[in-house]
């Protein structure tokens, strides 16, 4: 019997020393087999949803507070849950954005069926941005080399990850009034990048682009329409313009209002129909560009490199000001603009997955601490309710949190706070 028992036990663990093995070799053969994924096979695709990410939970990018790499695989695995596959970021000069990108190694090595990949920003500044000095638009940032290095040795360190490069964000725009640089700083740039890439210095299958302002594409005032402009878009492999409706509702708010003949609807009503309206207005947006680019003669793929909706004001967007901000508008915003990119095969980096209290960090609660689809805390707002009542969060967490609902999931203290759009004629008494 107790020969039989051993021979029991050893057959036990060679079955289980067999099993481990197995699944080792599939695991490393689902990591070999995995399909090479490019910038062409990911943007547009709506099995790869894009957000802007920033991992920052202070009111500072002190470098003592750079989120760690524990940080952001936390956060990384909430954005995966919820489908997103594509990340963008906006600088190389701070540690974070390298950091993003072992992060998804890591967490590529560790699951095979992680999957996500990086829209890696170059920020592009004009002489004297951000100091004392009065900006001079007409000469560029001595940084801005040193920042282009760095993106060229990061997209060749994480070819696998990296599979678009944007040189400058709103760095064309002239109301970016601190730091914007003339198209032909951009363009320089781009040229230089696309350069590298018929030389074989940069993968051959990145893609280039510049992330900007809808005008700053041709999309607004005919100023822009120069010809350094029409080289840039020549240059690029695709367009990323930005459009901001939310913001639209304090600069150019006849959109916004409720028209006299929905005075008599109802308040939900009037709110549903100001976010339809705001979602036309950024599709009138995007046609803009993309009509402007095709004028050219150009055939070049348009792509939303930003858009966004903020939960909490006390400025423009308040009580006070248009009234645009809560979360049931974000989530209306949201939901609608999702449906469009997806069903129209355009990729939009949703801005953004967390709240980042360093934007205004004077003022916490100004809207641009606020346009997360997650509190810092990593409470789901309203767009993501169902999302939680799903589960697809179950196990995850932010700084120790689980994943759970604003205002306790309760839709009606969530509704409380929701405010009804300005009519016409409040318009007419404000001036």
């Amino acid at each position: 019997m107790k020969v039989s028992l051993k021979i029991l036990i050893v057959a036990l663990a060679l079955l289980g020393l067999n099993a481990c093995k197995e699944q080792e070799i599939q695991k490393e053969d689902k990591i070999q087999t995995k399909k090479e994924v490019t910038a062409k096979d990911i943007l547009g695709n709506p099995e790869y949803l894009a957000i802007s990410y920033g991992g920052y939970k202070d009111d500072t990018r002190d470098a003592r507070l750079q989120p760690t790499l524990r940080e952001i695989k936390e956060d990384l695995r909430i954005l995966h849950a919820i489908g997103i596959r594509v990340l963008r970021t906006y600088n190389v000069h701070f540690p974070h954005a390298s950091n993003i990108l072992a992060a998804i190694r890591q967490l590529s090595a560790e699951d095979p069926d992680f999957e996500m990949y990086v829209m890696l920003g170059a920020w592009i500044d004009c002489k004297n941005a951000w100091t004392d000095l009065a900006p001079d638009h007409e000469v560029e940032s001595e940084q801005n080399e040193g920042e282009i290095a760095r993106v060229v040795a990061l997209a060749n360190a994480y070819p696998d990850i990296v599979k678009v490069v944007a040189v400058g964000n709103e760095a064309m725009v002239k109301w970016a009034a601190s730091y914007y640089v003339q198209p032909r700083v951009i363009l320089k740039w781009v040229e230089y990048l696309q350069k590298l890439k018929a030389e074989g210095k940069l993968p051959a299958a990145l893609w280039i682009t510049s992330s900007d302002d809808f005008a700053s594409w041709g999309g607004g005032d005919k100023e822009y329409h120069t010809e350094d402009l029409k080289k840039l878009v020549e240059a690029v492999d695709f367009i990323s313009m930005h459009t901001y409706p939310y913001h639209n509702s304090h600069y150019n708010p006849e959109f916004w209002r409720v028209p006299e003949a929905e005075e008599n609807a109802s308040e939900t009503e009037k709110i549903d129909a100001a976010m339809v309206r705001a979602t036309a207005f950024a599709k009138a947006q995007y046609q803009a560009v993309s009509d402007y680019v095709k004028s050219l003669g150009f055939n070049k793929p348009v792509h939303i490199g930003e858009t966004g909706w903020a939960s909490v004001s006390n400025g423009h967007y308040g009580p006070e000001g248009s009234r645009a901000t809560d979360e049931y508008k974000q989530a209306l915003y949201y939901k609608q603009i999702r449906n469009w990119t997806n069903a129209e095969g355009i990729s939009c980096f949703f801005f953004e997955a967390f709240n980042e209290p360093w934007k205004d960090a004077t003022n916490k609660m100004g809207s641009e601490n606020h346009f997360g689809l997650f509190t810092v805390d990593g409470i789901a707002k309203y767009a993501l309710w169902d999302a939680v009542d799903q589960g697809v969060f179950q196990g995850l967490t932010r700084n120790g949190n689980p994943i759970e609902k604003t205002f306790g999931g309760n839709r009606d203290s969530l509704m409380q706070g929701v405010l009804i759009p300005p009519s016409q004629n409040e318009k007419a008494a404000a001036h």
